[in-house]
């Protein structure tokens, strides 16, 4: 979305309008903190997203640790409930990222009316997310953790389907 449509969408009336009103400042103030503090619990739930997953993941792979020492038998369903799992996981990561990037563009777009610009300005001297000597989104560290536990899943598959089944119903 340009930033003239998201500040046609966003605003109801143009700045002149509302500039010598008081109250609409004070208003236009109260809901900027409102939506800031709403994107805070967004990310808070993405984080409880990732402690779900992260615990899953761990329980799985010690469940399939615990009874591999006995049998094989089935673990490999275990592996594909877990690739499955970090497919979702992975898919939830960049859902929140994506809604993480519309929040703050919105957030920019309310600052201009705004005395201080706070949010543009940090991302403006954190580079824009493309200076990795100064700031390297947490997103990109994040979405490669799906994949580890994808991997260590695909091994259990690889270590306990039952090959010899598998080449037969093949042929």
């Amino acid at each position: 979305m340009k930033e003239e449509q998201l500040q046609r969408a966003l605003f109801n009336e143009p700045p002149e309008q509302y500039a010598a009103n008081e109250k609409h400042h004070a208003h236009l103030l109260e809901q900027y903190k409102l939506y800031v503090e709403m994107m805070d619990r967004a990310s808070g739930r993405r984080l409880t997203a990732n402690s779900y997953f992260l615990s899953v993941n761990t329980a799985l792979l010690g469940v399939v640790a615990y009874v591999a020492k006995d049998t094989h038998d089935y673990l490999w369903i275990l592996g594909f409930a877990g690739v499955v799992l970090c497919y979702l996981w992975f898919s939830i990561i960049r859902s929140y990222s994506d809604l993480n990037t519309i929040k703050f563009s919105v957030i920019h777009a309310i600052e201009k009316r705004l005395p201080l610009n706070l949010y543009s300005a940090e991302w403006m001297a954190a580079g824009g997310g493309k200076d990795t000597q100064r700031y390297h989104p947490l997103t990109h560290l994040e979405r490669g953790v799906p994949f580890v536990f994808m991997a260590l899943h695909i091994f259990v598959i690889l270590r306990t389907l039952p090959w010899a089944a598998v080449c037969g119903l093949w042929r």
